[in-house]
């Protein structure tokens, strides 16, 4: 198919964001994210300053999480390039999540505790693109070896991932399949 949207000009701005898990130790998992915005064009906004073309925003964060239960154990956040000094005094608004679980109700409460003045909107993106992307890294970590069902794992899974998308929704075939072999109803 064919996108009846085509490029009429210049390009003038991209973001990027990369997310990768890696296997830490025999229960935790890093996961790391970067967030890139590059302009393509000078740029002169309303407050007087003049930017030139090239990179804008380039951030990482970096989650320590136990894989047992999906708990942030510690975070670390690089402001590798930001527009204005100001923004460095976001470093630590990631702070509050230390401690949180990758669950149902993530994306809210990260909203409340770092979102708007509080923090950096860039950031919070950033953390928001990294809590499914840290899901699937859980998924990974956990299959490497082929076993037997587990109980406990079937009810994580449905924990995390029922009703986050039609796939996985609560009257549909997989979450059937595990509330079966769990004798749930």
């Amino acid at each position: 198919m064919q996108s009846i949207w085509k490029s009429k000009g210049e390009k003038l701005h991209t973001r990027n964001i990369e997310v990768t898990t890696y296997d830490y130790d025999e229960q935790r998992m890093i996961v790391e994210g970067f967030l890139k915005d590059d302009r393509f064009q000078e740029s002169h906004p309303m407050t007087g300053e003049k930017f030139p073309s090239g990179v804008i925003h380039h951030m990482a964060i970096r989650l320590l999480v136990n894989c047992s239960n999906l708990l942030i154990e510690d975070i670390d956040v690089d402001l590798i390039s930001v527009p204005r000094e100001a923004c460095r005094e976001t470093i630590g608004c990631l702070a509050p999540i230390k401690g949180l679980t990758i669950t149902k109700g993530f994306t809210a409460k990260v909203k409340k505790l770092t979102g708007g003045k509080k923090g950096c909107t860039h950031l919070v993106e950033l953390i928001l693109a990294m809590a499914p992307a840290a899901i699937q890294g859980y998924a990974t970590y956990q299959s490497r070896k082929q076993v037997v069902f587990d109980p406990d794992r079937a009810k994580m899974i449905l924990e995390f991932l029922v009703n986050t998308c039609r796939v996985w929704r609560e009257d549909g075939p997989f979450v059937e399949m595990f509330k079966k072999k769990l004798n749930m109803k």
